[in-house]
């Protein structure tokens, strides 16, 4: 239940969280923001900044030379609960071109930009195809290039995708291959064709390395600094120096690598490589069994 009450619609609701967004984070809004990004009239605008002042009105002030309403110095978040992640998603929206055309709440971002990764070429055709699959539950056959040295064509190959997983880089579709006769990431950019829907081999829940997590415990690298090691806790919000990620097994060769824990143990700079695994034993058997 909102903070303003059961008796408010939805999409009220939603405009009032935007102006409570805009002003915890930009300081400001006018009418003119709402009816930019809402559609909506500039009397009924007019009346979700009344509303707001009613409901919160020690966090808001309007001032008449501007004619723009400012977040007061006792503001205090009421329909808004802040978030640092969101904001910084609203920033990469703003700065990815791969996410241009999405909306966000922002007005008046700082600079920014993020760093630029090579495209990889995903079919539009072929995407459509999986994920009519995905949808119907069925299997496809896919014009796959594998790097495998025993399979240096393109191989038309019959899978049952179930998921779709990204390491950050690049995206795969997670499927049981009827050639191996088990789960495997194919990755969307090496699938060059798609044709044939038909009748799965395996169902999504029998993919036990999609379905079941396992949690990989991170502690500071103790191979730096006492201080060092303190901030790294606080950056991962660590309580202990130790703190547990749960990550699907399907996904912990990604995770690895993504985090270098893969050359922890080899890398002269220990600085490199920030934490380190403190349940290894376990983390590497699940990691064996998981990309066997």
């Amino acid at each position: 239940m909102s903070a303003g009450g059961p008796e408010l619609r939805w999409g009220v609701e939603q405009r009032l969280e935007f102006i409570e967004f805009r002003l915890f984070w930009e300081g400001g809004i006018n009418r003119s923001d709402i009816t930019g990004f809402f559609g909506v009239s500039v009397p009924q605008a007019s009346k979700d900044l009344t509303q707001y002042q009613e409901l919160a009105p020690d966090n808001v002030r309007y001032d008449r030379s501007e004619k723009r309403y400012f977040a007061t110095d006792s503001f205090r978040p009421r329909f808004l609960k802040p978030d640092a992640d969101h904001y910084l998603a609203q920033l990469l929206f703003a700065a990815d071109p791969a996410l241009h055309g999405e909306r966000t709440w922002l007005t008046s971002p700082p600079s920014v930009d993020t760093m630029p990764v090579p495209n990889r070429r995903v079919d539009i055709a072929v995407l459509r195809m999986i994920l009519a699959a995905v949808r119907r539950q069925a299997s496809v056959e896919v014009l796959y290039q594998s790097m495998n040295e025993q399979r240096p064509e393109p191989l038309w190959r019959r899978i049952s995708p179930h998921a779709f997983g990204s390491d950050g880089f690049r995206w795969h579709v997670r499927a049981f291959c009827h050639i191996d006769n088990r789960f495997k990431d194919f990755l969307l950019s090496r699938c060059l064709e798609a044709r044939s829907l038909g009748e799965p081999a395996a169902r999504p829940e029998d993919d036990r390395q999609w379905t079941d997590f396992f949690d990989v415990e991170l502690s500071p690298n103790p191979k730096i600094g006492e201080n060092q090691r303190k901030i790294i806790a606080q950056d991962y919000g660590m309580r202990d120096d130790n703190i547990a990620i749960p990550v699907r097994r399907a996904l912990l060769y990604y995770f690895r690598k993504r985090l270098r824990l893969d050359v922890a143990d080899v890398l002269d700079n220990p600085h490199e490589t920030p934490v380190v695994v403190t349940n290894r034993a376990e983390f590497n058997a699940a990691l064996a069994e998981a990309t066997k």
